[in-house]
C-alpha cells in the first residue's frame, strides 16, 4: 500500500507526467486543487478540484497532465486488491465480490470511474489520504492494523459517493438531469423504458439520450440499471429476501435478468457478493 501527494510536475495517477504503464493495484486519486486534462487508459478526462478517480487493476495509465501543473495537487492511494480482501486470490469472485471496492468493477469507461467530492466535504477527503499517509510513513506500533482501519474508512466513503451519484449530479444545478432522476427514483422499481421517461419530462427519446450521454457520460437505461443495483445491493446487504425476491422489488420480473446484470457489473452473482459482504 502506497500514498502519494504530487504536486506541480508529477503526474497524479502513481507516477511522472508521462510514460505508460499497466499495473495490478486499485488506484484512487484526489484532486486536491487544481484543473487540467488527465489521459488516462487512452481517454483525456477533464478534471478539477475535488474531482475523485477510480481506477482498476489492469487499465494502462497514461499520466500526462495539460494544464497548469504548478497549481495542481492530487493525493494517491495505491493498493492491491488483497489489502481489504484476505481471502485467496483464486477463490470465486475473489476481490470483485467485496462490498467496499464495486466502485473499481467495470465503468461505462473501462476500468475508469470519475466522481465529484461535494465542496464541503473536500477537506475531510483530503485528512483522510493525509492520516493514511502518515500511518505508513511513520510506522508506529501498529500501523498495519491502523493503515487497514484508515483505508476502509477512505472506501467507505468512496462507496458511499459512488452509491449516490445521482445525487451529487442533482447540486449541479441542472433542471433537466433533477427531473430525470427524479423519473427514475420514483420508477425504477416498475418496468419503465427510455420513452416512458423521456415523455415525463417533455423531450422526445432521441434528444434526451443526447443531453444525458453529453452531461452524464451515461444513458438514461445505464442510470435506471444502476438505480436498480444500488437498490438489490442494499436489500442483499440489509435483509434476507432471495434473488427472486430482490429482483422483484428493484423492478426485474426475472431473477436470472438480474443475476446477469449483476455479475456484468460487479464481477460475481448477487449471493456471492452477499456472503463476501457478510464475511468481512
Amino acid at each position: 500500500m502506497t500514498v502519494t501527494r504530487h504536486e506541480g510536475t508529477r503526474g497524479p495517477a502513481g507516477g511522472p507526467l508521462h510514460g505508460a504503464h499497466a499495473h495490478d493495484f486499485l488506484v484512487l486519486s484526489l484532486v486536491e486543487r487544481g484543473a487540467g486534462r488527465l489521459c488516462l487508459d487512452g481517454r483525456w478526462w477533464e478534471v478539477t478540484t475535488g474531482d475523485l478517480l477510480v481506477v482498476a487493476p489492469g487499465e494502462v495509465v497514461t499520466p500526462e497532465w495539460s494544464g497548469d501543473a504548478a497549481e495542481a495537487a492530487v493525493w494517491s492511494a495505491l493498493f492491491p486488491p488483497d489489502a481489504v480482501e484476505r481471502r485467496s486470490p483464486g477463490s470465486f469472485g475473489s476481490w470483485r465480490a467485496h462490498p467496499l471496492l464495486f466502485p473499481f468493477v467495470g465503468h461505462r469507461a473501462g476500468g475508469v470511474q470519475r466522481l465529484s467530492v461535494p465542496e464541503a466535504d473536500q477537506p475531510a477527503w483530503a485528512r483522510r489520504f493525509a492520516e493514511l499517509d502518515r500511518e505508513l510513513e511513520e510506522r508506529r506500533e501498529g500501523y498495519a492494523e491502523a493503515a487497514l482501519a484508515r483505508l476502509t474508512l477512505l472506501l467507505v466513503e468512496l462507496a458511499r459517493l459512488a452509491a449516490d451519484v445521482p445525487g451529487s449530479l442533482r447540486l449541479r444545478d441542472d433542471p433537466l438531469l433533477a427531473a430525470v432522476f427524479d423519473v427514475i427514483e420514483r420508477r425504477y422499481a416498475e418496468p419503465i423504458s427510455l420513452r416512458e421517461v423521456a415523455d415525463a419530462v417533455g423531450l422526445s427519446a432521441g434528444h434526451l439520450t443526447t443531453v444525458v450521454g453529453r452531461r452524464t457520460g451515461r444513458t438514461v437505461q445505464q442510470w435506471i440499471t444502476e438505480r436498480r443495483l444500488a437498490e438489490a445491493r442494499r436489500l442483499l446487504a440489509e435483509t434476507d429476501l432471495t434473488v427472486q425476491a430482490v429482483a422483484g422489488r428493484v423492478g426485474y420480473a426475472d431473477a436470472g435478468y438480474l443475476i446477469r446484470r449483476f455479475r456484468a457489473a460487479h464481477g460475481v452473482p448477487p449471493q456471492e457478493w452477499r456472503r463476501a459482504g457478510r464475511s468481512q
